[in-house]
C-alpha cells in the first residue's frame, strides 16, 4: 500500500456547489478514512467543480461537464491508494 492520498475539491461557492462538495467529501471519508492524508475543500468562483486526487485532475466541470460521479472519484482514489 502506498502513502495516504490528498484529495482536493475546488467548487464554486457563488454557484451554491458547497452541498455537492460536502457530499463527495463525506462519501470519500466513509470509503477511505485514514487512507486519505487530507480532503481539502476550496471555495472558488467561475462555475468550477474540480476534483484532484494527488496531482491528477480526475474531474473538471469545464472539461467533463456536470458534477463527478462519486463512484468514479472513489475508483481514482482506490487506484492512487492501492496502485
Amino acid at each position: 500500500m502506498t502513502a495516504p492520498v490528498r484529495v482536493r475539491i475546488t467548487y464554486c461557492a457563488d454557484c451554491g456547489y458547497e452541498p455537492q462538495a460536502l457530499e463527495l467529501a463525506g462519501a470519500l471519508m466513509r470509503a477511505f478514512g485514514q487512507r486519505l492524508s487530507a480532503i481539502e475543500l476550496i471555495p472558488w468562483e467561475e462555475g468550477t467543480f474540480d476534483v484532484r486526487v494527488g496531482d491528477t485532475l480526475v474531474h473538471s466541470m469545464a472539461r467533463d461537464g456536470g458534477f463527478p460521479d462519486t463512484g468514479m472519484v472513489e475508483e481514482a482514489v482506490k487506484m492512487a491508494v492501492f496502485g
